[in-house]
């Protein structure tokens, strides 16, 4: 009955303790400390009225030591249940955030009832709270007095932390936040490495792997707090037990920690602060890591001589000091080194290990010259550095090129490492490797090298490598075969590209590359449209790497756009009074890969400078208004939206106007651009001509979907509307009128604009045309997928987040609808258009929607259109990882389609159907063992399949199946 009275009145005050006033508190506090004394069914009650009373605001002075000491007298707290022995954590922690004064004045005691309270506790909920509680008694300078070790022993027993969660644990209490709670604790003060290192040192030894990374990482965490002091007792018996698993263990976990541990070692010692009667355990200590490490340096193949290289870079990289102990000592050796071993396989390791400590070097920024090891090994670093460039090893000529660049950027912080002619050196080097290396890789990765020391060196690059350059690309030598020409061009160009990544040097790369390309334009060699098309690409690299310099960037725009631009209308007026000349620049290959081109130099451009484009591109379209091109002198006016079969072509160079033009910021004015809509509106459902009826109605669904919403843009749409109904019919322009629809479909889908529903409605009921409905279900695809050109975020579209999710709320019913209503013939064309919208769905939506389209997508197996069969095996192969319950229970069906289509006469459907068979061994080894046998033995067959890439999935997807059920597994 007293128990019961209490409890009432406990839950009373939990609701009103904030009423209560100071003589209220006072008596209560008094009645409840009394209670303490009951019996023990009674103290819980007891403990939450005082939970209560600690939160109090206008409890008197003394009451709160009054409270604790009672607990502390009265209370055996590790014989209560849990929850209530987390009310006395809770009262503790009250107390202590608002009357840390009061406590203080208990000095040490409070400490020694704490660590009664706490000693024995289990429970991870507890455990989380008592170990916050020890943090702040040690952060707040609360007075441990004689019971330093009697803390550390009550928190150090959970170390390291064993800990599990139950399946569906309603807490959420992870192992990982024990950890670092704990961490926390014993990393919290110095008084605490006397006891701690020895435990950790006896961690490190331990058979399991998570006490071994658990003690590493606790290691680490102290060396931030900890002094020369702490550490100088245990340093001999950190380091061996550091070397001993880095030089053993097979974990790169534990490696990687034993090396983070070493860096803060070295760091800690590093930092340390001596007085004059001290020694610098600094030098000492790498003094031990340089004597049992530098000997294995010597010995390129044996095992030892990475996890030295290792275990030396780490200490080095702690601080200068460290840097400059271990590398004069370390250096001059692997320079010995590397001429002492001719193989290029030794040199290899022994470059790559004085790679690793080069770009150390980087981490300290400006070096005073008499404090630089470097300087002093200029010679002989550049001498083996060079010699790696001209090895005849692929893969010593890559760690070469890597030095190269470390070597090139250590110029700004090591003054006077690479002379002048060094550097000309250099570009050599890289001239030589990029041009004329016969392996690609070494040839990659030299332009890469270029482009990353041209930024650094822009008068030397400008200077020397892009006048040879340039040379290179304009000689023809008559020696060579024609393929080797072209091969030499094409990486003439690619390193143009490539080195291009300063002002300067665009301004001079920029006009070789148009140069050459006005060449190639006025050639009359075969492969002109190729050529054309590699100067493109190199074009648009230059213009992705000019487009975070607003310099740069402007002038690419001015010099390239314009340049294109009028070529482009050259060539296309002459088209009509000579065939012959400048025609490859107007096919189809040619003119997309200008539209990147035109598109990178456009979207990076502030709104000013791009209003001031767009004033001269679109009058160029829409009146013929050329003056603003260089060498503008045409044989006639240029009318792209002209009636007239003369003026094809130049309808074609619409391409270029919707790169321009649909690249532009959305805050930018177009001029007359109601008129441009419908001058494309006419022209993409009238054109005989798919290319330039496609990027038509791209550029017009480009302008919607950022057109302000309005009476304007609802008019635009409506006249739209009615052009592609009338073009849907009948007549010859129907598959133009659907390109349209599927365009601006999306155009309004990414907007989430109130039309795109009826325009996407429109389009499922194209599904059951005989003569549309394939085109259109491949629209699905368009309509899902990130377009490359126009309509994605790089061009400033207007794209919602979460479009994938609505349309596919919207429109998969009636999809599926559509299907079970739909005639045998067109059938597929519903399970077609399925299969491109849940290919596009983010994993988690589609995982939540499985079971109700599930048996649809596998009868899309049976469907005998190849693109369903992809399109369907590529959706279902992720599902596998990541829904195996649901996928188990259709186990018998999936077996049989997937197995099946392993004999499919398309190359790409055997090797999706092999990667799902594959993908199948995620499922419950219990469900998938009676299958066993049968798969392997279907699986033989694709083993001889005459495609290389179907015999490796074969091998892979076997393999699985034969390891089913086995030990481990």
């Amino acid at each position: 009955m007293r128990g019961r009275g209490i409890q009432l009145l406990s839950q009373v005050l939990l609701q009103c303790y904030s009423l209560l006033q100071e003589k209220e508190v006072l008596h209560l506090v008094l009645f409840y400390e009394n209670r303490l004394q009951d019996h023990h069914l009674v103290i819980p009650s007891v403990l939450q009225g005082l939970r209560a009373l600690s939160m109090c605001e206008v409890l008197s002075p003394g009451l709160a030591v009054s409270v604790l000491k009672a607990i502390f007298q009265e209370v055996h707290v590790q014989s209560l249940l849990q929850l209530d022995r987390h009310t006395v954590y809770s009262i503790i922690t009250n107390f202590m955030g608002t009357r840390e004064e009061e406590l203080k004045g208990l000095g040490a005691d409070f400490t020694f009832g704490f660590i009664q309270v706490m000693d024995g506790e289990k429970d991870p909920r507890n455990l989380l709270v008592a170990f916050q509680i020890v943090r702040d008694l040690i952060a707040k300078n609360y007075a441990l007095g004689p019971f330093v070790e009697e803390l550390f022993e009550v928190t150090s027993c959970y170390f390291p932390i064993d800990f599990t969660p139950p399946p569906n644990d309603p807490h959420g209490i992870q192992r990982e936040d024990l950890i670092l709670s704990l961490r926390a604790v014993l990393a919290s003060t110095p008084q605490f490495a006397e006891f701690l290192l020895p435990l950790l040192i006896e961690k490190m030894d331990s058979d399991l792997q998570s006490a071994k990374l658990d003690s590493l990482q606790t290691l680490t965490a102290c060396c931030a707090i900890y002094g020369q002091k702490e550490l100088q007792e245990f340093l001999p018996s950190l380091w061996s037990s550091l070397r001993r698993e880095v030089f053993q263990t097979a974990s790169e976990k534990v490696e990687a920690e034993c090396l983070a541990a070493l860096h803060a070692l070295s760091a800690c010692l590093s930092c340390s602060v001596l007085s004059s009667d001290t020694e610098d355990l600094l030098d000492s200590f790498l003094s031990s890591i340089l004597q049992d490490c530098r000997h294995h340096l010597c010995e390129p193949d044996m095992k030892l001589v990475w996890p030295s290289a290792k275990l030396l870079q780490a200490a080095a990289g702690a601080s200068l000091r460290a840097y400059h102990c271990v590398t004069s000592s370390v250096l001059p050796l692997l320079l010995e080194q590397y001429t002492k071993h001719p193989q290029s396989s030794q040199r290899r390791t022994i470059l790559e290990m004085l790679l690793g400590f080069l770009e150390l070097q980087q981490k300290w920024g400006h070096v005073e010259e008499d404090e630089s090891t470097l300087l002093s090994l200029r010679a002989p670093v550049c001498s083996v550095v060079f010699s790696a460039l001209t090895d005849p090893s692929v893969q010593l000529q890559l760690v070469g090129i890597r030095a190269l660049t470390v070597l090139g950027s250590l110029q700004a912080l090591v003054p006077g490492f690479l002379s002048p002619s060094d550097l000309e050196l250099v570009v050599d080097h890289l001239i030589r490797l990029a041009l004329h290396e016969e392996d690609s890789q070494s040839s990659e990765a030299a332009m890469e090298a270029a482009g990353s020391l041209a930024p650094l060196y822009p008068k030397v690059f400008s200077g020397h490598m892009v006048p040879r350059l340039e040379e290179e690309l304009q000689s023809e030598r008559q020696e060579e075969s024609p393929r080797d020409r072209c091969s030499l061009r094409q990486r003439c160009l690619q390193a143009l590209a490539a080195v291009s990544t300063h002002t300067s040097i665009v301004t001079e790369t920029v006009p070789v590359l148009l140069q050459h390309f006005r060449k190639v334009q006025k050639g009359s060699e075969a492969g002109n449209a190729q050529d054309m098309v590699s100067v493109c690409q190199s074009l648009h690299r230059v213009a992705l790497q000019c487009q975070q310099d607003a310099e740069s960037c402007w002038y690419y725009h001015q010099t390239v756009v314009p340049c294109l631009l009028a070529m482009a209308v050259q060539a296309a007026m002459q088209e009509s009074t000579h065939p012959l000349l400048g025609k490859a620049l107007l096919e189809e290959e040619v003119l997309a890969a200008m539209v990147p081109v035109i598109s990178a130099a456009t979207t990076h451009l502030s709104p000013e400078l791009a209003a001031q484009s767009v004033s001269h591109v679109v009058p160029l379209f829409l009146d013929g208004e050329v003056s603003f091109l260089p060498q503008n002198s045409f044989p006639c006016s240029f009318q792209p939206f002209e009636d007239g079969e003369c003026l094809e072509a130049q309808r074609r160079l619409v391409a270029l106007l919707m790169a321009f033009v649909c690249s532009l910021p959305r805050n930018v004015a177009i001029p007359q651009q109601e008129r441009l809509l419908r001058e494309l509106l006419v022209l993409s459902c009238s054109c005989n001509c798919s290319f330039t009826a496609t990027t038509a109605a791209k550029c017009f669904a480009g302008l919607v979907n950022k057109h302000l919403a309005g009476q304007q843009l609802d008019e635009i749409l409506q006249l739209a509307v009615n052009r592609m109904e009338l073009g849907l019919a009948e007549g010859p322009c129907r598959m133009q009128a659907l390109t349209l629809l599927l365009w601006v479909t999306k155009a309004l889908v990414l907007r989430y604009h109130p039309l795109s529903s009826r325009l996407t409605d429109k389009l499922l009921g194209l599904l059951g045309d005989t003569e549309l409905g394939p085109t259109a279900a491949d629209g699905f695809s368009l309509l899902m997928a990130e377009s490359p050109d126009v309509l994605h975020k790089g061009c400033h579209a207007d794209v919602r987040i979460m479009f994938r999710q609505r349309f596919f709320t919207d429109n998969v019913p009636k999809l599926v609808q559509g299907f079970h209503g739909a005639g045998p013939d067109v059938k597929a064309n519903y399970l077609k258009g399925l299969s491109h919208v849940l290919n596009h769905l983010p994993k988690p939506v589609l995982v939540t929607e499985l079971p109700t389209l599930l048996s649809l997508l596998l009868e899309a197996l049976s469907c005998s259109d190849r693109v369903v069969q992809l399109s369907t095996l590529s959706c279902l192969q992720p599902l596998l990882l990541e829904a195996p319950q649901i996928m188990s229970l259709h186990i018998d069906t999936l077996v049989t389609k997937f197995l099946s289509l392993t004999s499919s006469p398309t190359m790409a459907v055997r090797i999706a159907a092999l990667r799902c068979a594959h993908a199948l061994t995620s499922l419950p080894t219990t469900v998938l063992l009676p299958y066993k046998a049968r798969v392997i033995r279907a699986l033989a067959k694709p083993l001889d399949d005459k495609k290389r890439l179907v015999r490796k999935e074969a091998v892979a997807a076997r393999g699985e199946w034969f390891l089913l059920g086995s030990p481990g597994r």
